[in-house]
């Protein structure tokens, strides 16, 4: 049963399956702690494949990210679909999920996009995780400090994104000892019983 009163949150990953993404799983396996991943369709390799099935199996999501990872404002909208279905057939095709949403590369995006894509867009509560001079303190400032109830916050399970890793237990008990209680992206907007599907609209809160 649904309960919109809970306070929740939605931890997602961006840019794997890396190397770094198994670390990431086992933080969130020894918090019994669940995620959204969007990934980059040509990352999504028969290695690879191992890893989401982890994912999966500890009852994460799968998203799509893009084929790859370019900025889709320059692109028309037979490039955007091909980008969009290449990474949704592969993610299918190899660990047998069907996707449900979309993060735009650099979260560029125009009308096009919006035209052409079905998906429901994800932006999230960033912390700037993407450089690498962040130090793991900062991140975790950013992210206990601005989260809110029905937040999606934005990382990255990139290639030697160390200071993420470092900075994930913390962030996990942060908002732990805050009341916050974790979900997927799909299960904190059925839990707070809200649509995605708006049209040219791009989430970070389930409420915003």
């Amino acid at each position: 049963m649904s309960d919109t009163n809970k306070k929740l949150v939605a931890l997602t990953f961006d840019d794997g399956p890396s190397t770094l993404t198994p670390k990431v799983l086992d933080i969130l396996e020894e918090n019994g702690v669940v995620a959204t991943f969007f990934l980059i369709g040509n990352l999504v390799t028969e290695d690879k494949k191992p890893i989401m099935e982890r994912q999966i199996k500890m009852g994460c999501e799968l998203a799509n990210h893009s084929f790859t990872h370019s900025d889709m404002t320059k692109m028309n909208a037979a490039e955007i679909c091909e980008e969009i279905d290449k990474t949704t057939t592969i993610i299918k095709e190899m660990a047998g999920y069907d996707v449900k949403f979309f993060r735009p590369p650099y979260i560029a995006l125009n009308d096009t996009m919006y035209d052409t894509i079905t998906l429901p867009f994800i932006e999230g509560l960033g912390c700037y995780d993407w450089e690498p001079d962040r130090p793991a303190e900062e991140r975790l400032s950013i992210v206990l400090n601005e989260v809110q109830d029905g937040t999606m916050v934005l990382l990255h399970d990139f290639e030697d994104n160390i200071h993420t890793v470092e900075a994930l237990p913390e962030i996990i008990a942060g908002l732990k000892e805050k009341g916050y209680s974790f979900v997927t992206v799909s299960q904190l907007f059925e839990q707070k019983k809200v649509n995605p599907n708006v049209k040219h609209k791009i989430w970070t809160n389930v409420f915003c």
